[in-house]
């Protein structure tokens, strides 16, 4: 029951990390302007993700292009997004696991084989978490990095975007889901060694002296 309850628990957690993955490769939050110097009063907030960036001016009207072709990204947000696609399609085979291999689902008759199938999905989540998790410590750093370049002016300047923030939590929960399902060990024999008995053999009465 405690098992049962883990598992259950896992794959929770796991999924909110995926949910929170798909939205944070959605937003387009990765960078957000710095308001610093000569751009603390500006009518332009610029927002830029993965697939679009932003404009919102002092009236609070947002406009967002898509990128004209991914050759036109920096070399970080090109792999980003090629990450989080790889963290998505391993969490929806982390998600299709985890249901086959659960211990409330019918899918498997053999235990063993279902706790074998539940520690993949597992394995799944935490390669997911790791894809997700290696984009944003990258973008991340080049933003600081950016930020503090003497060569750069305030207009170039970006702050972390919610976007970031959202993908620690989501590599966290994967990375937690992930653990709590490679823990479905598979079930053991209470006996496991194995004990023969051999049969008694009868004594022929003609045969004893006294």
């Amino acid at each position: 029951m405690v098992s049962n309850g883990r598992q259950m628990l896992g794959l929770i957690l796991a999924l909110a990390g995926f949910v929170g993955t798909i939205l944070m490769c959605s937003l387009p939050a990765w960078r957000v302007s710095a308001f610093i110097g000569a751009n603390l009063v500006t009518f332009q907030i610029y927002w830029e993700g993965l697939w679009m960036n932003c404009v919102v001016d002092s009236t609070g009207e947002m406009q967002c292009l898509p990128y004209d072709s991914p050759l036109a990204l920096d070399q970080d947000l090109q792999a980003a997004r090629a990450m989080v696609i790889i963290a998505i399609i391993a969490g929806i085979s982390g998600i299709m696991l985890s249901f086959v291999g659960g211990k409330c689902t019918h899918f498997v008759p053999n235990e063993e084989s279902k706790a074998k199938i539940a520690i993949a999905g597992g394995i799944m989540f935490i390669i997911s978490g790791l894809l997700v998790l290696i984009p944003v410590c990258w973008i991340t750093t080049s933003i600081i990095r950016d930020f503090y370049n003497p060569a750069l002016v305030d207009a170039q300047r970006r702050e972390l975007g919610s976007s970031l923030y959202i993908g620690w939590a989501c590599a966290g929960l994967l990375f937690l889901g992930g653990s709590l399902l490679c823990s479905s060990c598979p079930p053991k024999d209470d006996s496991p060694y194995r004990v023969t008995y051999s049969q008694a053999k009868s004594v022929d009465s003609s045969k004893v002296y006294v």
